[in-house]
C-alpha cells in the first residue's frame, strides 16, 4: 500500500510544493522556518483540529495567534480581513512571520489575502481540508475577497509557501460538500485529463479521492507553473464558472461552489456546441457525467436576466466584451470572445429548469 506523500511541484515565480498524502503536521514545520509568530485562521467547524495544530507549533517553539472566522463565504469579506489585520498588527507580526489557512476554499482565499496585503507580502502555508479546496482554491496563488458587485473582485496573486493536502480530513467532510468539489475535478478532466473523467464514469463517486485530487492538482499546478498571472492559459481553468459565479452571486453565496461549477460546465458545453465549437457527444457527456455523480446540471429558468447581468462584471471581460471559455474538443479549451445573444440564450435553454 502506497503511504508515501505525493510531491507536486508549482515551478515559475514563488515556486512551492503541494503535498498529497495522509498525517502530513510533520510537513509543517518546516515551512514556518525562521518565522516567530503565526497566525492560524480557521473556521469555527475546526477549533479542535485548530487547537492541536496550534499545540504542536507552540511546541516547536512558535507563538501561535489562533484567528477564528466565519464558515465559507462569510469569511470573504474586507470587515473579516481587517479584524486579522487588526490582530497581527497587535501581536506584533513582522515580515518574517507567517498565515497559516486551516479549512475550506473561502478560509484559504482569505488566508491568502490577509498574508499578502500585510506588510505587503507575508509568508502563507494553505492546509485545505476540503476537496474543492485541495484541487482548486488552495493551489495556484490566487488570494480574493468577495464586495457586492461580485465574487473574487478584489485580490492579488501570492503564491503559498506550500500547500498540504491531508487526505485524512475528507473521511469527515460531508457527503455535499465532497460533491460540490467533484465538479472542479471533472472541469480538470474536460480541459486538459481525460482520464479523470474515465475513473468517476467508471466508479462513480466511490473513485478513490487520491488518484483525483493528484490528477487535479497537477493539472493546475502545470498550467499555473506556466502561467501565474492569468495572461494566457490560466483563464482556461475558469470552465464553467461564468455563470457559475453569477449563480453563486444571485443567491448571494447560499449555494455551494461547485455545485455551481457544475451548472457552469453543462452551460459552457452547451455553449461551445451552439456556437458550433463543440461535438455533440462531448457536450452530452457533461451533462451525463455530473449528474451521474448526483451533481445539479439545471438552474432556475427566471434567473436568466439577472445572470446574464452579474457576467458582465466576471473577471474575463476584456473592456465590455465577454469572454467564455469552451471547448473546441476534449481538452482543447480555447476562448469565445463577445458571443451574440443567441448563442448564450440558445446555451441557456439547455440548462433553464
Amino acid at each position: 500500500m502506497h503511504t508515501e506523500p505525493t510531491r507536486i511541484p508549482v515551478t515559475g515565480a514563488g515556486s512551492y510544493e503541494v503535498v498529497v498524502g495522509t498525517g502530513l503536521d510533520r510537513e509543517l514545520t518546516p515551512l514556518l522556518a525562521a518565522a516567530e509568530r503565526v497566525a492560524l485562521i480557521h473556521p469555527p467547524t475546526l477549533r479542535a483540529r485548530a487547537g492541536e495544530l496550534g499545540e504542536r507549533l507552540r511546541s516547536g517553539g512558535l507563538a501561535v495567534l489562533p484567528l477564528e472566522v466565519p464558515d465559507g463565504e462569510a469569511a470573504k469579506t474586507l470587515a473579516v480581513a481587517g479584524d486579522c489585520w487588526d490582530a497581527l498588527g497587535a501581536a506584533g507580526f513582522a515580515r518574517t512571520d507567517a498565515v497559516v489557512g486551516l479549512g475550506g476554499g473561502a478560509t484559504t482565499d482569505l488566508a491568502g489575502w490577509v498574508a499578502a496585503a500585510w506588510l505587503r507580502g507575508v509568508r502563507v502555508v494553505q492546509l485545505p481540508t476540503t476537496l474543492l479546496g485541495m484541487v482548486d482554491a488552495a493551489v495556484g496563488g490566487k488570494a480574493a475577497i468577495d464586495v457586492a458587485a461580485g465574487k473574487n473582485l478584489v485580490g492579488a496573486f501570492h503564491p503559498p509557501a506550500g500547500v498540504l493536502c491531508d487526505l485524512a480530513a475528507l473521511a469527515t467532510l460531508p457527503r455535499a460538500d465532497y460533491l460540490a468539489g467533484l465538479a472542479e475535478v471533472v472541469k480538470c478532466g474536460f480541459i486538459a485529463d481525460p482520464a479523470i473523467l474515465e475513473l468517476l464514469e467508471r466508479d462513480g463517486v466511490g473513485t478513490p479521492a487520491r488518484p483525483l485530487v493528484e490528477r487535479a492538482v497537477r493539472v493546475k499546478a502545470g498550467v499555473v507553473s506556466r502561467d501565474l498571472r492569468e495572461t494566457g492559459e490560466r483563464a482556461y481553468l475558469n470552465y464553467g464558472h461564468t455563470l457559475a459565479h453569477a449563480i453563486e452571486k444571485r443567491e448571494r453565496y447560499r449555494v455551494r461552489h461547485g455545485e455551481a461549477v457544475s451548472v457552469g460546465l453543462v452551460y459552457a458545453a452547451a455553449l461551445g456546441r451552439a456556437a458550433g465549437r463543440l461535438d455533440g457527444p462531448t457536450a452530452d457527456r457533461h451533462r451525463a457525467l455530473l449528474g451521474a455523480l448526483g451533481l445539479p446540471t439545471r438552474y432556475d429558468r427566471d434567473g436568466w436576466p439577472e445572470l446574464r447581468e452579474a457576467m458582465r462584471l466576471d473577471k474575463k471581460v476584456r473592456g465590455s466584451v465577454l469572454r467564455f471559455v469552451v471547448l473546441d474538443g476534449l481538452a482543447r479549451p480555447a476562448i469565445l470572445a463577445d458571443p451574440p445573444a443567441d448563442l448564450l440564450e440558445a446555451a441557456w435553454a439547455e440548462v433553464a429548469e
